[in-house]
């Protein structure tokens, strides 16, 4: 369930995850780090406007001492002094995101590369692993940071 934004001073920025699914965050933060499609890109409150296309990559947010994150697979980012909008083909919370399975998903795809195929099929491959990788690195580093 999505957390519920509540009115903070103008030191926060109102960051909004959604996919066409749900709206996955709505909370106010100190700190947006997005996966752009020319680069990472980090938000503080006050940044200019600008839009920008999404890749495949992590997603990441603090507020005071705490960092989230989340796995981000495609989209756009809407950013305005008090705003953050991450419109996703998918997200999803590290929390979320079982990490055996997610293991279990890189070996397959690694698999799959191995045996080649059509360009299109190890381009299909190549994409299958970069997901399963990501998924992987978003539920370990929330692990790591529990101290699990």
């Amino acid at each position: 369930m999505a957390e519920t934004a509540t009115h903070e001073p103008s030191t926060k920025l109102l960051l909004e995850v959604v996919t066409p699914d749900k709206l996955l965050v709505s909370e106010y933060v100190d700190q947006v780090i997005a996966p752009g499609s020319e680069g990472d890109f980090g938000v503080l409150p006050g940044h200019c406007h600008f839009l920008s296309t999404l890749r495949i990559g992590e997603l990441q947010y603090r507020v005071g001492e705490r960092t989230a994150y989340m796995s981000v697979l495609w989209g756009f980012a809407e950013v305005t002094p008090q705003k953050v909008t991450i419109l996703a083909e998918i997200a999803e919370k590290a929390e979320d995101i079982d990490v055996e399975r997610a293991q279990a998903a890189v070996a397959r795809a690694e698999a799959r590369l191995e045996r080649g195929g059509l360009p299109s099929e190890v381009e299909e491959a190549k994409i299958s692993l970069e997901k399963a990788r990501l998924r992987q690195k978003v539920a370990e580093r929330l692990k790591h940071q529990r101290g699990l």
